[in-house]
């Protein structure tokens, strides 16, 4: 167990009201680590952390909202965070906008602008924010949620596939930067998971056969199978493991 043991660790996860990112939070904490629930509304991260703190006692996850289009609100995220917890150990980037799905020629600037903002340059900024800390402690992980998007071409979500790539090259860019300080930095690309998120995907009975017929595993995925590979790449089980996108998709990109 010690291999995955988080206790003590401070884990920072954005958009973790729901989805994959409430499966992160659920599975970090479970793992030992406190937990910071964060995203746009109050209640529904109250819902999330009540649950953490019932299941593994009081304290154990707090709720800071902030909203990822805002870069004073990342500040005060970790601001709050520092100041209730003392530290950050553990930052997952994993909110994320997609406000535009069709062929690129048909996308509004300020829809592509909006996608940039939240998926590439909010993780900037919030890692911008977190790092020294961990850069001076010579410890720490960071870990971005992108999508098998940003391995392919897709003629329905080409804006949101093309930030997600640059997810990837961010995540590869910062742990040559930051692996001499022993500041791991790591993505998972999953396929087609059973999220709100990607409710629009999912429901449509067309794009769902077109995902699970060439699937070996003959499914979509779940939040919760995020969330292990999650544990193993903030965790001491992945000591060794930087600048790499783990893809988490039931073999789908291997496939044809």
């Amino acid at each position: 167990m010690e291999l995955f043991d988080l206790t003590g660790k401070v884990a920072v996860i954005t958009g973790s009201s729901r989805g994959i990112g409430r499966a992160i939070a659920e599975r970090l904490a479970e793992h030992g680590a406190r937990v910071v629930v964060s995203s746009r509304k109050a209640d529904a991260c109250q819902e999330v952390a009540d649950a953490i703190n019932a299941k593994h006692g009081e304290g154990r996850a707090i709720v800071i909202p902030a909203s990822i289009s805002s870069k004073s609100d990342l500040q005060r995220l970790v601001d709050e965070t520092n100041a209730a917890f003392g530290r950050i150990d553990i930052l997952v980037c994993n909110a994320a906008s997609n406000p535009y799905a069709g062929p690129m020629s048909g996308i509004a600037d300020e829809q592509f602008e909006k996608i940039f903002h939240n998926n590439v340059l909010a993780n900037h900024w919030l890692i911008q924010m977190v790092a020294p800390q961990m850069l001076e402690r010579k410890d720490g992980a960071i870990l971005v949620i992108s999508s098998i998007g940003g391995l392919r071409g897709n003629a329905l979500i080409g804006a949101y596939n093309v930030s997600k790539a640059a997810d990837m090259q961010l995540v590869r860019n910062l742990a040559v930067e930051y692996g001499p300080s022993n500041v791991r930095v790591n993505c998972i690309a999953p396929g087609l998971i059973q999220t709100d998120f990607a409710k629009y995907l999912w429901e449509n009975p067309a794009i769902l056969e077109k995902t699970v017929e060439p699937n070996p595993m003959k499914r979509i995925g779940q939040p919760d199978e995020i969330a292990g590979t999650a544990v193993y790449l903030c965790s001491p089980a992945a000591a060794y493991v930087t600048g790499q996108t783990l893809v988490v998709d039931g073999g789908l990109t291997i496939a044809w």
